[in-house]
């Protein structure tokens, strides 16, 4: 990890509305509002929890109550799902206003956004959708990434997408196009691991062969989640990141495999949809931290360690 993916306002400063949760080898999970009695009732108060940026832009609320509570007892990851980062048009001024307006305001240990796009003209639509991999893309998302970083005063990690198409236009791959958006930017990664696997799975392409390519060194939070199976218009498998069920077993081995070389970084569970109880998600949380945990004393004794948080 760079170090600067886990930002200093993980520690609390002089003006500081939170008190100061660092985030370094955790595991957390996506925060539910159905879930927040049950949170708030855990002891010790271990985790954290990340949220989509987009669910807290009103100025208050029932929304920020519950997000004010969690943010007090954990630390919190703001996850923008709908910045259009890779799209042909200008960032909108206004969402990225608010957007600064909440990492101001809730001090996020972590602060990540898509490498995709989600508007046409006047249209949004909503999905993460993918990009051809081409120098000309590569200035558009690091002019966008520049403009993101820029306004909220602090680096953010970009994501891996999970892909459903190729394009044949593109003249890089998604690990070189993902390296020089780094170079370029000082732009930290938040690598989803269920997303390489649906990728990889896609494509027919290993997905190990893409972690050994991908650029590890800068990656300051890793996601994990459940994905379904469908069949495409010719009968072969084809994975849709549904987020609405446990993570896999083949994923879990990826992420084993990741943390083994890269060391203890913070891991989300996203589960977006059938939602389970608070218990359920919770130990898929716990599963990710057995695996964190694990690995953190080779790791450091090995001297690997890089400074975070």
């Amino acid at each position: 990890m760079n170090g600067l993916a886990i930002h200093p306002a993980s520690r609390m400063s002089k003006t500081s509305r939170f008190p100061a949760h660092p985030v370094a080898g955790l595991a957390g999970t996506s925060f539910k509002h159905e879930h927040l009695h049950a949170i708030l009732g855990d002891d010790p108060k271990d985790g954290f929890f990340e949220v989509h940026a987009e669910n807290y832009m009103g100025a208050g609320g029932p929304p920020h109550d519950a997000l004010t509570k969690i943010r007090r007892d954990y630390p919190v990851s703001l996850h923008g799902v709908c910045m259009s980062i890779g799209g042909s048009r200008p960032l909108d001024k206004a969402h990225l206003g608010r957007f600064k307006a909440l990492v101001d305001r809730y001090e996020p240990a972590l602060v990540s956004e898509h490498l995709a796009w989600s508007t046409h003209d006047t249209t949004y639509y909503n999905d993460l959708l993918p990009l051809p991999y081409t120098q000309a893309t590569v200035s558009r998302v690091a002019d966008h990434i520049d403009e993101v970083q820029g306004t909220i005063g602090r680096p953010i990690l970009l994501e891996n997408p999970s892909t459903y198409v190729l394009f044949p236009e593109s003249t890089m791959s998604e690990t070189d196009f993902i390296r020089e958006l780094v170079r370029r930017t000082g732009c930290g990664l938040l690598l989803d691991v269920n997303n390489v696997f649906i990728s990889a799975t896609n494509h027919r392409y290993s997905a190990l062969s893409y972690l050994a390519d991908f650029p590890l060194d800068h990656v300051g939070e890793i996601h994990l989640a459940g994905h379904a199976e469908q069949e495409d218009d010719e009968g072969d498998l084809l994975l849709i990141d549904s987020h609405d069920g446990p993570v896999a077993d083949a994923v879990w081995k990826l992420f084993d495999i990741v943390i083994g070389r890269c060391g203890p970084l913070p891991t989300l569970i996203e589960w977006d949809s059938d939602i389970p109880d608070w218990p359920v998600l919770k130990a898929e949380a716990a599963a990710a931290q057995a695996i964190l945990d694990h690995h953190a004393g080779s790791y450091y004794i090995s001297g690997k360690a890089h400074a975070a948080g």
